[in-house]
């Protein structure tokens, strides 16, 4: 409770201090607002040529794009000191997370926190809005409630490639670019069902980066009729993935040697 009560005293003063000026945060937000709602652009206008892809309408797949939005744009709000972390190992200013006596991983998350990306959030749940909306289909309560439980267990998962991100650092210094393939092109493959790729590609964006459990069973379920059982226990790989990130987050600390300066 100590550290949740710090951890909230933390972030409060890290809004404050965004909020201190408005008109840039506002612009800053609808920035975010506006790129992503481009992009969803270019998708409608594809869906316009098409009308369909492998058997999903544009309704169908605004409910993927709306989740996976929303959820990186939460988690890129919370997790941002891991996406960053690699400048605190190569200016050596780590040290100070490992003298306080404090738990790392609270500290690490409460040295950033971006309220900016509440732009990239409120498009993602317009366009989630506006799909469900349109679908053919009447939605239960249970449906509703997956579909939330899909989005908690996507936000973990793309915290947990941020937390894989930052351990690399201990070895590689700065941040490898690699990883944009798995964050922001797991963002952009996650945005369209799992089927309509080839089976070695969805292969690996279910069982080795698992953002296609985390996203498309649980929707196939709701969307499509699919497995329920399905749906409930494949977004549990996303917790999984950030427990696994914690642990090789913790060994990686083993490693640091600070820069010596």
């Amino acid at each position: 409770m100590n550290s949740l009560n710090l951890y909230t005293k933390m972030i409060s003063m890290t809004i404050k201090s965004q909020m201190e000026y408005k008109m840039s945060f506002i612009l800053m937000s609808f920035g975010h607002f506006l790129i992503t709602f481009i992009e969803f652009i270019g998708m409608y206008a594809l869906f316009l040529r098409f009308d369909q892809i492998n058997g999903w309408t544009i309704y169908e797949v605004a409910c993927f794009y709306g989740l996976v939005n929303t959820s990186f744009a939460i988690a890129e709000a919370v997790g941002r000191g891991f996406d960053v972390f690699h400048v605190h190992v190569r200016k050596g200013t780590f040290d100070r997370f490992l003298l306080r006596p404090r738990n790392i991983t609270m500290q690490i998350i409460s040295s950033e926190f971006q309220l900016m990306r509440i732009g990239r959030m409120l498009q993602g749940l317009l366009v989630l809005a506006w799909g469900l909306y349109h679908l053919e289909t009447q939605l239960l309560l249970s449906d509703y409630m997956i579909i939330i439980y899909a989005m908690v267990c996507a936000v973990f998962f793309f915290v947990g490639l941020m937390v894989f991100q930052a351990t690399l650092s201990f070895w590689s210094i700065e941040s490898l670019e690699i990883m944009n393939a798995f964050t922001y092109g797991g963002v952009q493959t996650a945005q369209y069902p799992m089927d309509i790729y080839k089976e070695w590609f969805q292969k690996i964006f279910i069982f080795v980066i698992p953002i296609g459990s985390v996203t498309y069973f649980p929707l196939a379920a709701v969307l499509k009729g699919g497995s329920y059982s399905q749906g409930l226990v494949m977004p549990i790989l996303g917790f999984v993935f950030f427990g696994v990130g914690l642990l090789a987050f913790r060994i990686g600390t083993r490693y640091y040697c600070s820069t010596g300066s």
